[in-house]
């Protein structure tokens, strides 16, 4: 039986794994799977020996506290893959601890490819020399990546996003299937529905969370017909969440679903920069973007980005700031309350930033990213 050692300790990676293990499964395969990742993939029979939901830390300090853990699963990881010799190893996001294992396992003879790759385009473009040195092959979620990856000489194979394979069409643009949708969840007609995605990690939620729920009580007393939907990111439990509530007493809505159905019940969103920008573009919902970090963090992820004009990856993409995007100092809740608050006064304003999220899927390729990493891993494996 093949051996495949997957790193996925993002919560965006988790689910890309997790349809690379269904597709194999689907298909009969004998695929045994270990490494980094989350309950739902153990379920599917992947052997755990990191867990993503407590490997998803961000900021110096925060991976300082985790220290320990992170050294104890990369030196299993790397123990493991010696003994038994996987047939490729997929790594995914994570790039610090990811380009570290590479290294090893490439010091071992064991290919390594890696799935959803590090921004390197953006900011630290120096990384993509490790990732020369020790990838086989880089698999690439948007079409622009491929000529920096091969101006740089790394084999690299454009996929497409797979996020679109997640996404079901009747969420875009259906007014009929949104009342239904909304009504469904106790939101009425003249409700003004805003979303609040603090982010996937621990610390993020921290830092992002209370900021975003008093932005929420500044804009409601503007207007009375807002309704809050607070979106449960799936590293966290509901009861999680409702730790910070307790003294919130606006009306608000705590839901736990898949991100995308989530996302389709609001008129705007107020979300932690990441993947969930993109996912909340894809349904061209209107958003502020922020992020907050610790104060040394900050000033050493300054240091690292300068020379880029943007970091939430929407406006990455697009070139241009279409949607409002604030970090560190300027996150404050009067800072994401005016800017939320123009989407509800300016309708011209909100028509083009929609205008411009819409123009998003031209970036991403086609559907059927999993399927096609799939077949390309079919190089490394028993067919």
């Amino acid at each position: 039986m093949d051996q495949v050692l997957f790193v996925a300790a993002e919560a965006s990676s988790v689910t890309y794994a997790q349809r690379i293990l269904e597709t194999w499964k689907k298909q009969g395969r004998k695929i045994h799977a270990f490494g980094v990742g989350s309950q739902d993939m153990e379920n599917l029979g992947f052997e755990r020996l990191g867990k993503s939901e407590e490997m998803a830390v961000v900021g110096a300090a925060e991976i300082i506290n985790s220290y320990g853990l992170l050294k104890g699963v990369f030196d299993n990881l790397v123990a493991e893959a010696e003994k038994r010799r996987p047939k490729v190893a997929v790594v995914m996001d994570y790039p610090e601890f990811n380009l570290m294992l590479a290294k090893k396992l490439h010091a071992m003879g064991i290919p390594v490819v890696y799935y959803i790759s590090p921004q390197v385009w953006a900011w630290r473009k120096g990384r993509v020399k490790t990732i020369k040195k020790y990838c086989k092959k880089v698999f690439v979620l948007f079409p622009f990546e491929v000529p920096f990856y091969e101006e740089h000489g790394v084999p690299v194979e454009f996929v497409g996003h797979p996020l679109l394979d997640e996404l079901d069409e009747k969420l875009i643009d259906n007014a009929d299937y949104l009342k239904t949708h909304r009504n469904q969840v106790g939101i009425r007609d003249d409700e003004i529905v805003l979303g609040l995605m603090p982010g996937s990690r621990r610390l993020e939620l921290k830092q992002h969370f209370q900021i975003q729920l008093d932005a929420a009580r500044i804009l409601s007393k503007k207007h009375a017909n807002l309704k809050i939907v607070i979106l449960t990111a799936p590293t966290f439990t509901k009861e999680k969440m409702q730790d910070y509530l307790e003294d919130f007493r606006l009306p608000y809505i705590l839901l736990k679903d898949e991100p995308f159905r989530m996302i389709h019940l609001v008129d705007m969103m107020l979300v932690a920069s990441g993947t969930a920008t993109l996912q909340v573009g894809l349904l061209q919902k209107p958003m502020v973007i922020m992020y907050k970090m610790k104060w040394l963090t900050g000033i050493f992820a300054k240091l690292l980005v300068r020379g880029t004009k943007y970091y939430g990856l929407v406006n990455l993409i697009l070139g241009k700031e279409a949607v409002p995007e604030r970090f560190q100092g300027d996150v404050t809740a009067e800072n994401m309350a005016a800017l939320l608050d123009r989407y509800i006064t300016d309708a011209a304003y909100k028509a083009e930033v929609k205008k411009d999220l819409a123009s998003l899927r031209q970036y991403l390729g086609d559907k059927g990213a999993t399927s096609r990493v799939v077949k390309a891993l079919d190089e490394y494996l028993t067919v």
